[in-house]
C-alpha cells in the first residue's frame, strides 16, 4: 500500500453561510469515519487560517521566524488527509469523495518512498 496526501486547497474566501459550515463539518466527519472503517485512514485534519502560520528559516547562521506563510499565494492548504491506498486509481477515487465531502478541490500526491 502506498501513502498519499490528499490536500484540500482553500482560496481564502468564506464560501459557506454559517448554517452550511456545520453541514460541511458533518459530511467530512462521516467521510473520515468511512475512511477509517475501510482501512485507508492514516491521519488527517483541518488547519487554522493562513494568518495563524509562522515560517521558520534556519538555513543561515541565524534562525529567522516570520509571521505568515512561506510564500504569498491566493490559495493555501486548508486541511489534509494521509491515506494508504493500493494504487493511484484508488487514491483518486477516495479524493473524489473527499472533494465532495469538503466541497473543495483536493490534490493527490504520493509520498516519496525511495
Amino acid at each position: 500500500m502506498t501513502q498519499y496526501m490528499l490536500a484540500v486547497h482553500d482560496d481564502g474566501s468564506d464560501p459557506y453561510a454559517p448554517d452550511e459550515l456545520q453541514t460541511v463539518y458533518d459530511t467530512v466527519d462521516k467521510f473520515n469515519q468511512q475512511l477509517q472503517a475501510d482501512g485507508y485512514w492514516v491521519f488527517g485534519g483541518g488547519l487554522k487560517p493562513i494568518e495563524a502560520a509562522t515560517t521558520v528559516d534556519a538555513t543561515g547562521d541565524d534562525v529567522i521566524t516570520t509571521d505568515g506563510p512561506f510564500a504569498e499565494s491566493k490559495e493555501y492548504l486548508g486541511g489534509f488527509w494521509i491515506i494508504e491506498a493500493p494504487d493511484l486509481d484508488a487514491a483518486l477515487k477516495i479524493a473524489t469523495e473527499a472533494s465532495k465531502a469538503c466541497r473543495g478541490a483536493v490534490e493527490v500526491r504520493p509520498f516519496d518512498a525511495e
